[in-house]
C-alpha cells in the first residue's frame, strides 16, 4: 500500500508532465502560426521577379511529383495485367 507522500508524488509528477507537454505544444503551435504569417508576408511583398521565381520553383516541383505518381501508376498498370495473364495462361 503506497503511502501519502508516495501518492502525492506521482500525482505532483504527473501535474508537472502534463503542464509542460501542453505548454511545449502549445509553443510549438504559436511558432509555427508566426513563421507561416511570416512567409505569408514575404510573398505578399515581393516583387513581380521573385513571385515568377517562387511560382517556377512550385511548378517544377509539381511537374517532379506528377512524373513521379504517373510512373507509379504504369508499373501499377503493367503488374496487374501482368497478374491477369498469368491467371488467364493458368486456366
Amino acid at each position: 500500500m503506497p503511502t501519502p507522500q508516495t501518492v502525492r508524488r506521482w500525482i505532483l509528477t504527473g501535474a508537472v508532465t502534463a503542464i509542460t507537454m501542453t505548454g511545449t505544444i502549445y509553443g510549438a503551435g504559436l511558432k509555427s502560426r508566426q513563421e507561416s504569417h511570416q512567409e505569408h508576408k514575404q510573398i505578399l511583398e515581393a516583387t513581380p521577379e521573385q513571385r515568377i521565381a517562387q511560382l517556377e520553383a512550385v511548378r517544377t516541383e509539381l511537374v517532379r511529383s506528377k512524373t513521379e505518381i504517373e510512373r507509379k501508376m504504369a508499373q501499377q498498370t503493367a503488374h496487374r495485367r501482368q497478374r491477369e495473364e498469368e491467371a488467364k495462361a493458368a486456366k
